[in-house]
């Protein structure tokens, strides 16, 4: 009897190729970071994500080198899939994309097992020099090659003890979004329209501000985002 040789699906890299995957809920920013990938050789796009939990997914079928993460992902924010993808798979090397970041999250996302931070304004730039530093072992913080976390945490830290940031209860980016959005008289289908989210993502999110804001309705939430200075009086 002649034996039958399974062969595997999954993708094949060429020898030395680094294997990316890209997580960020617009096809643009997607589309943009590929492309860009294209002329750095050596480096291959293997899988996309357009939010967390996808993310998560790509992640432990793919196995890639490096995970280019989206900080504000809908349905599963970027921290929160990066804690479950380091648990699982904690050989992928993470780097948040992200248009903002306040020096607690850094702190936090460099606890939880990222290796990068690179801002979304300087990817043209910075990419290339992220991706290959954080190859090398060393990490990418503000713009800069860092060899030594450590210090790195420290002087974070250190810089967040002098400057407090705002309070905000907890909320996760996308959360404070939700809540600016309340305080404007936005309904759930505006708020799921403008964020490409479905309504019930929506509706999550506002029940987990209810539960961290300690408030039950949202007109008691507009009050309180206002009073606590949760939004942007000028915006």
């Amino acid at each position: 009897m002649r034996e039958v040789i399974k062969r595997s699906t999954a993708p094949v890299a060429t020898a030395g190729t680094i294997r990316i995957v890209v997580a960020d809920d617009h096809p643009v920013v997607r589309f943009g970071v590929k492309n860009m990938l294209l002329n750095e050789p050596g480096f291959e796009v293997v899988g996309e994500a357009e939010d967390g939990d996808v993310a998560i997914t790509q992640v432990l079928d793919l196995e890639p080198d490096i995970l280019l993460l989206d900080l504000q992902m809908p349905r599963l924010p970027g921290l929160e899939a990066m804690r479950a993808i380091m648990n699982r798979s904690p050989r992928v090397k993470i780097i948040l994309l992200t248009s903002t970041i306040t020096t607690q999250q850094i702190i936090e996302a460099l606890q939880i097992g990222a290796r990068g931070i690179v801002l979304k304004d300087s990817v043209a730039g910075d990419l290339s020099q992220a991706l290959r530093a954080v190859l090398q072992g060393d990490y990418w913080i503000g713009g800069e090659r860092v060899a030594n976390l450590l210090t790195a945490l420290h002087e974070l830290m250190k810089k967040a003890a002098a400057v407090p940031e705002r309070k905000t209860y907890g909320l996760t980016p996308r959360e404070l979004e939700v809540v600016t959005c309340i305080v404007e008289g936005c309904s759930n289908k505006d708020i799921a329209k403008q964020y490409t989210i479905s309504e019930e993502t929506v509706k999550r999110h506002l029940s987990n501000v209810f539960d961290k804001t300690g408030v039950s309705t949202r007109l008691e939430l507009a009050l309180f985002a206002i009073s606590h200075k949760l939004v942007d009086p000028d915006a």
